[in-house]
């Protein structure tokens, strides 16, 4: 069951989930990959509720993201389990089935073809209006230094060469599944 929120009535949730992590889901073919994310952001734009995230270009997000312009993202409300954003942090979804590995819960979605994670219910159904690659001649040395260091290959988890997409969304639901 799902009870529909106001997506700003819970912002504060929403944005101390981000802080700590939060699962950024892709479906593409039958492949449902979750990914957890630590910065993105909530807001309004073109006059619509909008999520940004924010993904390296390397990663197999990315590739699910190019394929299928859609992703929800699931925040945690209440109690979770703390190892489901470490492993989906940490593992690629290109050698690793992360929702089979840890036995996740798929929650069909409302209006987009991307699934909730039960575990983590608080949830956005997010459609991409706009994208937009970052230029890392345009950062400051300090952020380029600690964030994209060069001399680390794409396929690291943490700080690596790559620069991110970020993905400006819509949201078009937003509840949580009880």
């Amino acid at each position: 069951m799902k009870r529909e929120i106001e997506v700003f009535n819970y912002a504060n949730e929403i944005m101390n989930g981000v802080k700590t992590g939060v699962l950024l889901t892709t479906k593409t073919d039958d492949k449902v990959n979750s990914m957890t994310i630590s910065w993105g952001t909530l807001g309004i734009e073109w006059g619509r509720p909008i999520f940004i995230v924010f993904v390296r270009e390397g990663r197999f997000t990315n590739s699910q993201l190019e394929k299928n312009a859609e992703f929800t993202i699931s925040v945690p409300y209440g109690d979770y389990d703390k190892k489901i954003l470490g492993f989906c942090g940490t593992k690629s979804g290109r050698d690793v089935d992360k929702i089979k590995e840890l036995g996740l819960t798929l929650e069909t979605s409302d209006k987009t073809s991307v699934p909730g994670i039960k575990e983590l219910p608080l949830t956005l159904e997010c459609k991409v209006l706009y994208t937009n690659k970052q230029e890392g001649n345009r950062l400051p040395d300090e952020i380029n230094t600690a964030f994209y260091p060069q001399d680390v290959d794409s396929s690291f988890h943490g700080a690596n060469k790559d620069y991110h997409v970020a993905y400006f969304a819509e949201i078009v639901s937003a509840y949580i599944i009880e």
